[in-house]
């Protein structure tokens, strides 16, 4: 290999037969764990992205591909316990997008239902899952993530996702309160 990066020729290893599975750290994990949680959480969200953006053209989904790799380098730094440096920086470009996009659309009088259109749909999903990570994150209280503001971006993230979601809806549905 030209680049020196060891490639994944085995997919089926037997190892995580019994409940455990190892990360990038070298050390066992109970699939169980908040860490294995989230790493999954994660993986789901990259998932949904991914189907997200099958929808989408333009610059939405030129930012929606990067949210991509920036999920997996959360799930990166969740395997190691090394957070690169740099999500402080992320979460602003993420808060600037949303407000970008977000100061083209009429402010909402009601709570928006998914499901204007199959992109508005598949955003939402994503948001929703982007939510579930950030919950997993919190519960799994690891403080060099914390610190490193991972959870932040995840928050960003997900108010992202609403503000796309509403930006590429066809027919917005608004919330119909139950009455007496």
């Amino acid at each position: 290999m030209a680049n020196n990066r060891p490639r994944i020729d085995r997919v089926t290893t037997t190892s995580g037969d019994g409940g455990e599975t190892s990360l990038a750290d070298g050390k066992r994990h109970s699939k169980g764990s908040p860490r294995m949680e989230l790493v999954g959480a994660l993986d789901e969200l990259n998932c949904d992205l991914g189907l997200a953006a099958l929808t989408l053209e333009g610059a939405l989904l030129e930012q929606v591909r990067s949210l991509q790799a920036r999920v997996f380098d959360i799930g990166a730094a969740v395997a190691t316990g090394k957070p690169q440096p740099f999500w402080l920086r992320e979460t602003e470009r993420l808060a600037d997008a949303t407000e970008t996009i977000n100061s083209k659309l009429e402010a909402l009088a009601e709570f928006v239902l998914p499901g204007g259109n199959e992109a508005n749909a598949r955003l939402h999903i994503a948001r929703a899952m982007a939510r579930r990570c950030e919950r997993v994150f919190w519960r799994l209280d690891d403080s060099t993530l914390i610190k490193a503001s991972i959870g932040t971006f995840l928050n960003r993230l997900s108010d992202f996702l609403f503000v796309a979601s509403r930006s590429v809806c066809e027919d917005e549905v608004l919330w119909q309160p139950l009455k007496d």
